[in-house]
């Protein structure tokens, strides 16, 4: 009987490694917006699929950091007309009810 140290007692992938290549796979896809199908992906070569999954997940970093910014922006402008406008006074019909 052979007893193998590593555990495995065959050789492919582990179940991390293929649910990560099988996320990395969906992700290029679905952000892909139609440019790849899921064929195309996983036959592509690891490192032209690792430098596709890098250069997508880059652009919508930089697209998410773009749209903060632009959220701050409308933020701080709507701070500053508002600091233009007139005080907030209650109005003049707030009265104590009476107790019976």
């Amino acid at each position: 009987m052979l007893i193998y140290q590593s555990g495995l007692t065959f050789f492919g992938l582990t179940p991390n490694y293929r649910l990560s290549v099988f996320n990395q796979i969906h992700d290029i896809v679905f952000h892909g917006k139609g440019g790849y199908t899921w064929e195309t992906i996983y036959n592509m070569p690891i490192w032209l699929r690792n430098f596709t999954f890098n250069k997508i997940n880059e652009f919508y970093e930089n697209s998410n950091d773009q749209n903060k910014s632009d959220v701050v922006q409308e933020s701080i402008n709507a701070l500053k007309t508002l600091g233009n406008s007139k005080p907030i006074t209650p109005p003049s019909y707030i009265t104590k009810a009476s107790k019976k």
